[in-house]
Parts: structure tokens; C-alpha cells; sequence
């Protein structure tokens, strides 16, 4: 067989920045930097169904679950702070109720939870690496939740006051460069209730000031922060995450199939052991402070058109499915390195960001698409651009 399962493992040494405790008192860092948990995926899954688990060759083989990369390991601390042993970063468990973003940076500044006084509201990348894959949704009401409930408390929409089951989202500190919606000031959040990231508006939300929830982090200041460096192969390697890269899409959009093929069947500078990445190590390499595209300057994305002939950049396939809808097996997830877009009113804006994680059908008619979903129009591609990945050998060793 070319490869099989990958671990990686993450030897806990010395101190992480900004950490300074650990769990037994004694200082602690992780071997990488930026070490990106598993989503947790186990189960597989065609364009329309659950399958038993594909062999190499198979169809639909490399999809997220055929591989496993540092599973999530707590330590809940005992008093309401929980210490993330993948990461190095320490967690608030229980989140206050919803507050503007003013407010939080307040209560962040002030809080002393487990005798620490340096406690921040996360980034995206803080924030993403707490969701796992193995959460599922119907819509606008909440299934199984996408972060571990075991350790973390999350709550879900209050209905009894108008709100949707999914109206529980978690704000990070990264703003958007670009505007949203309304030509909004956005911040973006992660919805453990249906798996997403999005730009929210930072002031207003119909008219009335944006409440939504915070949960604050501590340790690892290096967390998120990549570490790129271009191979001049056509590859990019991150020290921070222990990744190499495609350095650029080959021009050709596919369905999900033909993306997970496409990556196994790729050799690239001397390397036949890429695969599709899974949403969390994609989204790894979005940079939000570079608006269009939402990726660093290292890679080279190819340029598209949008719907209204306006230049902008697409969207790229994970291999991991995004359990969500009527039919919990036909979508996998994505990261919108261009604007995240929806036609709203009979008008195309960026609805959440480029940067923004949301899901596409693995397949359909191609001549059918682009179309629009939900309430914010989503555009809908269906056949989506690839970067391939591989575990970087000279840094995992």
C-alpha cells in the first residue's frame, strides 16, 4: 500500500508562550507549535451515504476518516477551566451569557478564573480547535454538538424568545478586512451547533446591538501562527503545523469524488503520499489578515469570476463530510479563500467572509451550478478547487 493511517505525535517538552502553569504545576510545550487536532471523523461516507471504509483505489477513499492526526485529549482542571493537551491551550468551560464584543473584551480584561489574570478572547484559529466532526444538525435546530460536551459546556439558541436552536454562536477576536451583509464591520465566529465559521456584524444585528457568546483561552500566544516556508518545488511547508502544501490549485474545479482522487493520485516534488486535507488542517492556512484572497502570499490560487463577473477567488474542498440538513451524507465542508458569497434580495454580496468555512453538495449536474441556499443565498459551486497536503517529514520526525 502507498500510505495508511498518519499520527502524529505530539511530545509535550518545554514551556508554551504565555503558559504558566501546567497541569501539575510543571512547564510544558508542544513539540510543534501549531499541532492541529483531528476533527474525529471515523465514519465514512459516499455523496449520499454511510459506506464501510474504502480501500485504496475504492472510490471515495482518503475522505477524512482514513486518516488520524493528534486525537483531542483533555484535562479538566476542576475548577471550570479545561487544559486542551493537543494545543497547549487552557480554556474557559462554562461561557457567561451572550455580551456584545465590547463587553467581552471587558470581562476578558477582568477575569481571574483559576488564579490566572491573562485570559483573551481567542482568534479563529484559538477557536476552530475546539470542533469536532462528529457533531450533525438539521438545519436550524441542534443534533449532536460540534465540540466535546463531555469537557465543554455549550448552550444552544433560546427558542422561548425567538431564537433558532443555532443562534449559539461563539465570537473570536479576528476581524474581517472585508464588510458583510450590509456593508457590516464583521467579526468572525464558530457555531458548535452547526459547524461552521462566518462573519457575524460586529455592532448591529437587525437593528439591535450583536450579543453572542465568548469563551475565553489562555497559554500557546503561538497557536495559530504558521510557520511557511516555500520548498521553490511547487510545495510549501509549514514548520508550525508539521504540513506540506501544494503551493497552488492546478486551475480544475471538482466534485468531492474527483478531489479525494485527485490527491491520492498525485505525485508532487518527489512525494505520491498527498491526500485531501480535512477541514481543520485546511483551514490551518487561511490568513485573515490578507483579505483576497484569505490565504498567505506563498500560495497561488487561481482567480475566478463571481456570478455578477467580478473578479474573486473559490472555494476549496476538505475531506471531511459536514453532517448537516436533510440528508446528513451528501455535503463535505469547504474554506471560501474568496468572499463568502450569497444572493440576498436579488442582490450577490459577502454574506460571511472570505476565510468563512460552509459545505456544498459532493456532487451533482456541473451545468446546474452555481445556485443559492437558505436564508443568506448561499452560492452553491459543487466543483471546487484543491490543495493537496502531506505530513512533512523534516519537521514530523
Amino acid at each position: 500500500m502507498k500510505k495508511s493511517k498518519v499520527i502524529f505525535i505530539v511530545v509535550m517538552i518545554l514551556i508554551v508562550s504565555g503558559c504558566q502553569r501546567s497541569l501539575d504545576q510543571q512547564a510544558f510545550t508542544v513539540l510543534l507549535t501549531y499541532p492541529i487536532a483531528d476533527t474525529m471523523q471515523t465514519e465514512f461516507y459516499s455523496d449520499s451515504m454511510k459506506i464501510d471504509e474504502p480501500l485504496e483505489g475504492d472510490p471515495f477513499y482518503g475522505q477524512d476518516a482514513t486518516y488520524s492526526f493528534n486525537t483531542p485529549s483533555y484535562k479538566d482542571n476542576g475548577d471550570h477551566t479545561v487544559t486542551d493537551l493537543v494545543t497547549g491551550l487552557m480554556w474557559q468551560q462554562t461561557m457567561e451569557p451572550k455580551m456584545t464584543y465590547e463587553e467581552a473584551v471587558r470581562y476578558a480584561s477582568e477575569c481571574k478564573l483559576g488564579g490566572y489574570d491573562d485570559w483573551r478572547i481567542p482568534t479563529i484559529k484559538e477557536l476552530f480547535s475546539l470542533i469536532i466532526y462528529t457533531g450533525n444538525s438539521g438545519g436550524e435546530t441542534a443534533g449532536n454538538l460540534f465540540i466535546d460536551t463531555e469537557y465543554f459546556d455549550q448552550p444552544i439558541g433560546d427558542i422561548s424568545i425567538g431564537e433558532r436552536e443555532i443562534d449559539a454562536q461563539v465570537w473570536s477576536t479576528t476581524w474581517y478586512l472585508g464588510k458583510t451583509m450590509n456593508n457590516d464591520d464583521t467579526i468572525f465566529g464558530v457555531n458548535f451547533i452547526d459547524g461552521r465559521i462566518k462573519g457575524y456584524p460586529a455592532e448591529k444585528q437587525n437593528g439591535e446591538a450583536n450579543r453572542m457568546y465568548f469563551r475565553l483561552v489562555r497559554g500557546n500566544e503561538l497557536y495559530g501562527i504558521n510557520q511557511l516556508k516555500d520548498n521553490g518545488d511547487g510545495t510549501v511547508s509549514d514548520l508550525a503545523t508539521g504540513l506540506m502544501w501544494q503551493q497552488s490549485d492546478d486551475g480544475n474545479r471538482r466534485n468531492w469524488e474527483q478531489a479525494l482522487s485527485y490527491c491520492e493520485s498525485l505525485t508532487l516534488a518527489g512525494y505520491d503520499d498527498w491526500f485531501l486535507p480535512d477541514i481543520k488542517q485546511l483551514q490551518s492556512i487561511a490568513d485573515y489578515d490578507h483579505l483576497l484572497p484569505a490565504v498567505n502570499e506563498n500560495f497561488i490560487l487561481t482567480k475566478i469570476k463571481d456570478p455578477a463577473g467580478k473578479d474573486n477567488f473559490g472555494f476549496y474542498w476538505s475531506s471531511t463530510t459536514h453532517l448537516d440538513g436533510m440528508n446528513p451524507y451528501d455535503s463535505a465542508c469547504y474554506i471560501a479563500f474568496g468572499k463568502a458569497q450569497g444572493k440576498m434580495n436579488g442582490m450577490l454580496v459577502d454574506v460571511h467572509g472570505a476565510g468563512a468555512v460552509r459545505s456544498d453538495p459532493k456532487n451533482g449536474d456541473e451545468a446546474d451550478y452555481p445556485q443559492y441556499f437558505g436564508p443568506q443565498g448561499d452560492i452553491r459551486y459543487v466543483y471546487n478547487f484543491v490543495l493537496a497536503v502531506r505530513v512533512d517529514d523534516s519537521v514530523i520526525k
